[in-house]
């Protein structure tokens, strides 16, 4: 069935999709950004973006999660980042250990940096010095995982706004300005939510997925 597709693909003149290198990638940032500024349909829009470019390539039979953090709003609790993407390990598209668990992802022993930080593509996310810089991850978050709250931001109406308002970002390229420019998940806050305050801050809407609850995906085969 597979030589099938291929030839299929081939006949088509589309490329059919490319699986992770490793069997336990379990770890991205977006390929792509919703396109709505920091207006991702909340958390579970954003979880859903995640899901969908990880099926999109067979890696949908685990649950994915959006790496952002809430604020508390009228009854709703805060949500704090690090509590809703599982336990770890997470592997990036090669197969190289992110994080073993939560404590490790939030401690300088973490494996973040440009080079690491892949797409669910496999490719690297332009950072400082490349044109355009698009080094900036929504996150919502302080450096420990536990959502922002500072500058009164409300995390972009808790990622439903694309006015006003800001959000807390990282660099993933962990260079930089910022208060923390060497922070992946805490950095500085964002000029706007709109998709040109993103943009005119260094980012592009872009934010990490997880293979939540110790789910490690495995490469869905044609039938």
């Amino acid at each position: 069935m597979k030589k099938v597709l291929f030839v299929l693909a081939l006949v088509l003149g589309t490329a059919l999709p490319v699986a992770a290198q490793a069997g336990n990638f379990s770890f991205f940032v977006t390929s792509r950004g919703i396109g709505n500024g920091a207006n991702l349909g909340g958390l579970r829009g954003a979880d859903q973006h995640c899901q969908s470019l990880a099926y999109a390539l067979g890696f949908g039979d685990a649950v994915w999660r959006a790496y952002l953090s809430a604020v508390a709003m009228g009854d709703q609790p805060a949500v704090n980042a690090r509590d809703r993407i599982g336990r770890g390990p997470w592997y990036n598209f090669r197969g190289d250990l992110i994080a073993r668990d939560v404590t490790d992802l939030h401690s300088e022993n973490a494996n973040l940096t440009k080079e690491s930080t892949l797409t669910e593509l496999g490719r690297p996310s332009n950072g400082r010095g490349d044109t355009p810089n698009q080094h900036d991850i929504l996150t919502g978050s302080n450096a420990d995982g536990t959502v922002y709250t500072g500058g009164g931001t409300t995390a972009c109406g808790n990622w439903t706004s694309n006015g006003e308002g800001s959000a807390r970002v990282g660099h993933h390229d962990r260079q930089g300005g910022g208060e923390n420019p060497t922070s992946w998940n805490s950095a500085h806050d964002s000029r706007g939510c709109s998709q040109e305050n993103l943009v005119a801050t260094g980012g592009n809407g872009y934010f990490l997925c997880f293979a939540a609850d110790g789910n490690v995906p495995t490469r869905q085969e044609e039938e």
